[in-house]
């Protein structure tokens, strides 16, 4: 599901209720494959699900935690740990990854890529 608010082009992923907390799930965005956490109760984030490093499609399945006061996804390839917020790869800038923007709507988890 497709809709459009503010130049902005939300798709649908699944219900909030089936993302279980501190874990992440993959969705196909728009033909690319974006990794979508939900942390803490009800924050909500997506970055790209690719690693840089690997090219492989794994992000969603990496652990969460924090460094610090940033929330963050070690790859579970290379342990390399990426913002959640940002998409900043903190040990390798030069392997970042796009965030996206991520809504809950009507009891669906919705992104938008940027």
């Amino acid at each position: 599901m497709n809709t459009t608010t503010h130049d902005t082009a939300w798709t649908a992923i699944c219900e909030a209720g089936d993302m279980l907390p501190n874990v992440g799930v993959c969705a196909l965005v728009e033909n690319q494959h974006v990794a979508v956490f939900r942390l803490n109760g009800d924050q909500y984030f997506a970055i790209d699900n690719v690693d840089p490093r690997s090219g492989a499609s794994v992000l969603s399945r990496g652990l969460v935690g924090n460094l610090g006061e940033r929330l963050v996804v070690a790859s579970p390839l290379y342990k390399n740990h990426f913002d959640l917020r940002t998409g900043e790869c903190l040990e390798a800038p030069e392997h970042s990854v796009r965030a996206h923007a991520v809504r809950v709507e009507q009891g669906k988890v919705q992104v938008a890529l940027t």
